[in-house]
């Protein structure tokens, strides 16, 4: 059984495990980042993946309607962000996309200003995903731990991690992370063990693994077609 690492995580499991439903399968994410990869998800359905994320840094706000629901994100700068969006900028665009989000991706470290999304997130019946992005490294255990710990804190129902993964115990303390937090984790990894760590991570109960569809962003990444068969096979 899983262990909650904090009193407001314990039970989130249960409580968005409908977020999630509908696939005996981990969920897969296809990443809508470039006309290209635009054009790849209009040819998708339901069955392909389960959520499509729009990068609002690579694309705007123009948003399309689609079957599949959608994550919406604008990703901070100093973790892979496109065209230096401000935080204003950022803030206005999510709250601009709301009412189309099944999930809105905000970074742990942008929580503090986007008090204004998260409201209008909770008030939308939109699911908060907190994220956290570092393509240098798994950082220790103990900061993998507050992340999850700012994340429940921030009222999250679901923390996303993706790291850079070296070696195998940087897998190990990802994987470690899944086994012992009751909060609904969405981790991966990057780098040479990243496609590895990625279907691994996936099978220990990472609830959103993503990939690409015109073209990978970051090294050790699936394309969304291929995970998605590799984790029917293992689901």
């Amino acid at each position: 059984m899983k262990r909650a690492m904090s009193k407001r995580g314990a039970g989130r499991p249960q409580k968005n495990q409908s977020l999630f439903a509908g696939s005996p399968a981990p969920s897969v994410v296809g990443i809508v980042d470039s006309p290209e990869a635009l054009r790849a998800a209009r040819r998708l359905g339901p069955k392909d993946v389960n959520f499509l994320e729009w990068r609002v840094d690579f694309l705007g706000t123009g948003i399309v309607e689609s079957k599949i629901p959608w994550i919406v994100t604008t990703r901070h700068p100093a973790e892979g962000g496109q065209n230096a969006m401000s935080l204003s900028a950022r803030r206005k665009a999510l709250l601009e996309l709301l009412p189309s989000a099944a999930l809105v991706d905000v970074e742990i470290r942008s929580l503090r200003g986007m008090e204004a999304v998260l409201s209008g997130a909770r008030k939308a019946g939109v699911g908060v995903i907190a994220s956290f992005h570092d393509f240098q490294k798994t950082p220790p255990a103990s900061r993998l731990e507050d992340l999850v710990k700012q994340a429940s804190d921030a009222g999250a129902d679901v923390l996303k991690i993706a790291t850079r993964t070296d070696s195998a115990a940087d897998v190990a303390r990802l994987l470690d992370l899944l086994e012992k937090t009751s909060l609904p984790l969405a981790v991966m990894g990057m780098g040479p063990l990243g496609m590895a760590s990625r279907v691994m991570l996936a099978a220990a109960g990472s609830v959103l693994n993503y990939g690409w569809l015109h073209q990978p962003n970051v090294t050790g990444q699936w394309s969304a077609k291929d995970l998605r068969g590799i984790l029917k096979k293992i689901g």
